[in-house]
């Protein structure tokens, strides 16, 4: 063996890319071992919203590191727990009144499976076809790979996925999709499960809430359950709270994660109608809800995400969000201009563009030269393809914001030739 023997995720080691040693960061950048700043302009994976190291996060992460580090979260419980419940049920829709913890982005969307399927148990039907969204993408655990795409990313792992029922991408007025989804939905499914106004991996489709709230018309029409998958889109990305927001749409259950903590520290949750709760309510133990993991609701963890639901009650995120969402629109105008750059998009703080070139599928070497660029300008991206997008923290100052636009567009101008 030589090098390193961290074994990294979505990493070709084959490839020996030069793998950045960081050694800490602040605001919008990150500081590199050999003297380089960096701009982050994917909020390492979309998960940093007001900053790296917020010194309030950052504070209260070293409060409660001194009081209570862990606990086991069955039948116990700590204020800052019970701080971030009933901060939430607060700030989300007042339809969602249970809260269930988690540590990731794949298992909330577990927990959201498995209530959904509880929930039809319970009741006495019996439910358990999950309808999904074409190009979605929930995760990376058994269930969440199963709901999404299928292709290079799980093809290795087909023989553990279970079938599902699949949604045309919305074309247009989105038509096609609601049409599908009202035939689906008369043959009774558990649940439908969807990444509001932009599928993220899948390569930053975006379309209209108007299309939103039609499905979530159709599933309740059907009483099927509606599944907000908000683990990316939450917290301010698509210019509001929660991208749901923008449709008018309560769902019966909602997925977040990412930004929940600030994106200092891992942790999830997922958020329930009354109703689901209480088909799991029983004398009967054989009715509870059977998930959980070690590291259910971590104090320290749920302390950093008490502090980022004060920073949305006393700062002003909505409008840094609604300023910072002018200035990617502006840079996308410029860069429209460029040959070879297409199908320039923006949902709120989250800005995408294509490059035309020969062959830019995922497996193609078009990002790794992407992004052997954007090291080269100090500047982290990570391009999906043939897909730019830039999805930065909220604090991004205009130089940082002009450099990241120079990076992108020096790469346009180099492949376009």
């Amino acid at each position: 063996m030589t090098g390193s023997p961290v074994w990294h995720p979505f990493t070709q080691h084959g490839l020996q890319e030069p793998v950045p040693l960081v050694t800490h960061a602040d605001g919008a950048a990150l500081y590199t071992a050999d003297g380089r700043r960096v701009i982050d302009a994917i909020s390492s994976w979309w998960v940093t919203t007001h900053g790296h190291c917020h010194p309030r996060i950052m504070e209260a992460i070293r409060r409660q590191a001194g009081k209570l580090d862990q606990l086991i979260f069955a039948g116990w419980t700590h204020e800052p727990a019970e701080a971030v419940a009933r901060g939430l049920v607060e700030i989300m829709p007042p339809e969602l009144t249970r809260v269930f913890f988690s540590d990731s982005g794949s298992t909330c969307v577990e927990v959201a499976l498995k209530m959904a399927l509880g929930f039809w148990a319970h009741e006495g039907s019996g439910r358990q076809r999950i309808l999904v969204m074409e190009h979605s993408y929930h995760g990376d655990t058994i269930g969440a790979m199963s709901i999404g795409e299928r292709g290079v990313f799980n093809a290795p792992y087909e023989p553990l996925l279970f079938d599902v029922g699949t949604i045309p991408f919305p074309v247009g007025d989105g038509a096609n999709t609601i049409a599908a989804l009202e035939t689906a939905c008369r043959a009774k499914p558990a649940a439908f499960i969807v990444e509001p106004l932009v599928l993220g991996a899948g390569g930053m489709l975006v379309y209209p809430p108007e299309v939103l709230a039609a499905m979530a018309k159709v599933c309740r029409r059907h009483d099927v359950l509606f599944i907000a998958d908000e683990v990316m889109t939450g917290w301010g990305r698509t210019g509001t709270l929660l991208a749901c927001e923008q449709a008018g749409v309560a769902p019966d259950i909602l997925c977040l994660a990412k930004g929940l903590t600030g994106g200092s520290m891992p942790l999830a949750v997922t958020m329930a109608r009354e109703e689901i709760f209480m088909a799991h309510w029983s004398t009967d133990r054989a009715k509870m809800f059977y998930h959980s993991s070690s590291y259910t609701a971590n104090p320290i963890a749920c302390a950093a995400a008490a502090e980022n639901l004060a920073i949305w009650r006393e700062e002003p995120v909505r409008e840094r969000i609604a300023a910072l969402g002018i200035r990617q629109q502006a840079m996308l105008d410029r860069l429209a201009a460029l040959p070879g750059v297409r199908n320039t998009r923006r949902c709120g703080t989250i800005a995408a563009l294509d490059l035309e070139v020969p062959d830019g599928g995922y497996l193609s070497s078009l990002a790794p030269r992407l992004m052997a660029m954007f090291r080269q300008a100090d500047v982290l991206l990570r391009p999906l393809g043939n897909t730019i997008y830039v999805m930065p923290p909220y604090c991004l100052d205009e130089a940082d914001h002009a450099q990241v636009e120079g990076a992108i567009a020096e790469a346009a101008r180099t492949l376009a030739g």
